[in-house]
């Protein structure tokens, strides 16, 4: 039996507290391995991702070389909006048998995971990776403690790191090279990623 962990987001840029929390827990919970899986488009989300050319080319960047980290594609090759339940039921569909699945979140996502599509399925088919990211331990929201699930604390450093404050700095030309992957900053200064035009 194989544990896997599934690790969304839109990596708009990936960071450091995105790998800080992929190696948390991969160390924490065993796993034998941890798919990132790039949104396609985001349905939860106002604004629109960096393109995907891009976010994924990132992404690689930042996970060459260690061999326990995969990126999987299929949200960005889905049209129209896309929803972790949707993953989660292709991905264990492909890959059937006696697998343990993970789904890696932040504390905020775990806060707001009711508003998902089709989360109480997910809780069915998923234990929940939920980050500690503010030293103190996540809480399950009301609308989540009358529905049973398995749920996991990953503890982390404190950290208050956001793509969106990534964003903010470049679009200001302020410097990202403690912020990101080094491989990951020069690629963002290439292609002038985030600037205001």
């Amino acid at each position: 039996m194989s544990r896997i962990g599934i690790f969304g987001g839109s990596f708009d840029p990936v960071h450091n507290t995105h790998l800080a929390l992929a190696h948390a827990a991969l160390a924490h919970l065993r796993l034998d391995e941890l798919r990132w899986v790039p949104t396609g488009e985001p349905w939860h989300k106002a604004s629109v991702p960096a393109d995907a050319v891009h976010r994924l080319a990132m992404l690689k960047l930042a996970l060459a070389g260690d061999a326990h980290f995969t990126i999987d594609e299929i949200e960005l090759r889905r049209a129209g909006p896309s929803y972790t339940i949707e993953t989660v039921r292709a991905l264990q569909a492909a890959q059937p048998g006696e697998h343990t699945w993970f789904l890696v979140i932040g504390q905020d996502q775990y806060e707001r995971f009711h508003t998902w599509h089709g989360w109480e399925e997910l809780l069915a088919r998923v234990t929940l990776a939920v980050a500690n990211r503010a030293g103190v331990p996540p809480v399950a929201p009301p609308e989540l403690q009358c529905v049973p699930h398995r749920a996991e604390v990953v503890p982390m450093p404190p950290s208050t790191l956001a793509a969106t404050d990534i964003r903010s700095r470049l679009a200001r030309g302020l410097p990202i090279d403690t912020l990101v992957p080094p491989a990951v900053a020069s690629y963002i200064a290439q292609h002038a990623l985030y600037r205001k035009h």
